[in-house]
């Protein structure tokens, strides 16, 4: 992806375990069960509503879009193509954090 749009992606998660890290997580999944009260995911429409209509009381509010778009699966990377991506792994939790950046001269 990195390529097609000319820029870096940079990808950074906290490792397993340390969700308590994430302060915005922590504030968001509280509003969500309070938002859900109980009420029973019939479908995906109710679940996408429900988390579309959650809002915290500093503000920060939630948008939810169903992606019914159809992805093919069983693509496979083999090493040599995986040896050509662009990566830089960080210093901090190197499997965790990494930018892609584009191949010089590919479009």
């Amino acid at each position: 992806m990195a390529n097609p749009i000319g820029s870096s992606i940079t990808v950074g998660h906290y490792p397993p375990g340390t969700s308590q890290w994430h302060q915005i997580e922590h504030r968001l999944f509280s509003f969500l069960s309070l938002n859900g009260q109980g009420r029973p995911l019939l479908n995906y429409e109710t679940v996408v509503n429900l988390i579309g209509a959650t809002k915290t009381r500093s503000g920060l509010k939630v948008k939810a879009l169903r992606d019914t778009n159809r992805y093919e699966t069983g693509n496979e990377v083999s090493a040599v193509e995986f040896k050509q991506v662009n990566l830089r792994k960080h210093k901090v939790h190197p499997d965790w954090n990494y930018t892609i950046s584009p191949i010089t001269g590919l479009t």
